[in-house]
C-alpha cells in the first residue's frame, strides 16, 4: 500500500509538472554580421519581455545567427530538436529567415519571422510575419514620390532575397497606383564596403529620386555613394533602414532622406485618432527607459509587437493543449489566424487563414531626416 501511495504522490508531481511546463520560444537574431543593426535591438527589447503570460512561464532561447543562413537552419534544428520549442522567432534578416523557415514547417512549428520574408505560394503555412511587407511600405513610398512630382526611380539594392523583394513589389505597386518607373537597376551584396560602379551609373541615369534597399548601418554606405558621385534628388530608404544608425554613420549626406517607417518610432507626431499611438509610445517610454533617450528605432518595436500578438494568442492555445506538445504548437498557430484586429506599435494586424503578413497598405509612414531627427512627412 505505501508503495502504491509513493507512486500516486510521484505520478501527480509528475503530472503538475507537466502542467506547469514552461512556454519555450527559441529567436535566431543576427546579432553579428552585415544585419547586426537590426538583430541587436531586437534583442534589446526581448530583454525586456515579461517573464510570464497567461500563469505559465516563459524560456527565452536566443541564439546569433551572424547574417548567415546557414547559421540560422542550425539554430532552427536545435530549437525543435534539442529544445523542444513551441515557437521559432526570426531572424530579422530575410535570407536566413526564409532559409528556416523549412525547419518550422517540417517540425510543425510556428514561426514568427522578424523580416518581410517571401515564401512560395503555400509555404508559409507556420509562418507570420511581424515586419510591414515590403509591398506595404512601397505604397506608402510611390503615395510619397508621386505628391513630389517623382517620375523615374534609380534602385540600388542588396542581391539578396530582401532586395529582389523590394525590387519586385515596388515596381508592381507602382505600376497600379501609377507611380514611377524605375529606369535603372544596379544591386550590391550585404557585405560590400563600396558601391562607386553603381553608383556611377545610376547617376549617370539622373533618375528623380534614388531607391535604396539596405538595412541598418549598411544602408549609410550606398547612400552616401550616389550622393559623392554627385547626385541631387531624393533619396529614399526603406524601413530596413528605419535606424539612427543610418544618420549615425551616413551624417550630412543623409540629411533630407526619406525613409519609409511603421509608426513605432514617432508616437509623439501621430494624431490623437491614431490606433497605434498609445502602443507606440508605450515602446518608446519602455525602451529609452532601458537604453537611453533617442534610442528607439523600427527593430526592437517588432519586438515589442510579438509580446501584444502571444498575450492575445496564448491564453487561448493554452485551453487546449500543454506547452511541449504538437497540439500545443497546432493551436498558437490557429490562434494567430484568428486573433482578429490587433492594434500594436507599428499599425493594425489582422492575420487571416489566406493572409499571414497581417498589415494593411495603411500601415506605413514616411520620415524625413531633418537636422539628424525624424520628421513625419
Amino acid at each position: 500500500m505505501k508503495a502504491i501511495k509513493t507512486l500516486v504522490a510521484v505520478a501527480v508531481t509528475l503530472l503538475a509538472t507537466a502542467a506547469q511546463a514552461d512556454i519555450t520560444i527559441g529567436i535566431s537574431l543576427p546579432l553579428t554580421g552585415p544585419a547586426s543593426g537590426l538583430g541587436i535591438p531586437m534583442n534589446n527589447y526581448i530583454k525586456l519581455w515579461p517573464t510570464e503570460i497567461a500563469g505559465e512561464k516563459l524560456k527565452v532561447i536566443v541564439l546569433d545567427d551572424a547574417t548567415d543562413p546557414t547559421k540560422g537552419v542550425s539554430n532552427a534544428k536545435k530549437f525543435v530538436t534539442e529544445d523542444k520549442v513551441d515557437i521559432i522567432m526570426g531572424s530579422a534578416a530575410t535570407p536566413v529567415a526564409i532559409a528556416m523557415a523549412d525547419t518550422a514547417a517540417e517540425s510543425g512549428t510556428p514561426q514568427f519571422m522578424f523580416s518581410p520574408a517571401v515564401l512560395p505560394a503555400g509555404k508559409d503555412f507556420w509562418a507570420f510575419r511581424l515586419p510591414q511587407g515590403t509591398a506595404v511600405m512601397a505604397h506608402a513610398m510611390i503615395e510619397h514620390m508621386k505628391k513630389n512630382g517623382v517620375k523615374t526611380v534609380g534602385f540600388l539594392g542588396y542581391t539578396d532575397a530582401y532586395g529582389e523583394s523590394w525590387l519586385t513589389d515596388f515596381k508592381a505597386q507602382s505600376q497600379q497606383l501609377g507611380g514611377p518607373q524605375v529606369v535603372a537597376v544596379e544591386r550590391f551584396a550585404r557585405a560590400d564596403t563600396s558601391v562607386t560602379g553603381q553608383a556611377l551609373k545610376l547617376v549617370a541615369a539622373n533618375p528623380d529620386a534614388m531607391l535604396i534597399v539596405a538595412s541598418g548601418s549598411g544602408a549609410a554606405m550606398p547612400h552616401k555613394g550616389v550622393v559623392e558621385r554627385g547626385y541631387k534628388g531624393k533619396i529614399y530608404q526603406t524601413h530596413a533602414a528605419a535606424s539612427r544608425d543610418l544618420v549615425r554613420v551616413g551624417g550630412k549626406d543623409v540629411e533630407g532622406a526619406f525613409v519609409s517607417s511603421g509608426p513605432a518610432v514617432i508616437p509623439e507626431q501621430l494624431p490623437a485618432s491614431h490606433p497605434s499611438k498609445a502602443l507606440a509610445a508605450d515602446f518608446v517610454a519602455k525602451y529609452e527607459k532601458a537604453y537611453g533617450a533617442g534610442s528607439r528605432n523600427q527593430f526592437g518595436g517588432h519586438a515589442y509587437d510579438a509580446i501584444v500578438v502571444l498575450e492575445k494568442v496564448l491564453p487561448g492555445a493554452l485551453k487546449k493543449a500543454k506547452p511541449g506538445t504538437k497540439e500545443f504548437r497546432a493551436a498558437i498557430r490557429d490562434a494567430v489566424e484568428t486573433m482578429g484586429r490587433t492594434v500594436v506599435s507599428h499599425g493594425v494586424l489582422n492575420y487571416t487563414k489566406d493572409n499571414h503578413w497581417g498589415f494593411t497598405t495603411e500601415t506605413g509612414v514616411i520620415l524625413k531626416v531633418v537636422n539628424g531627427d525624424w520628421k513625419v512627412e
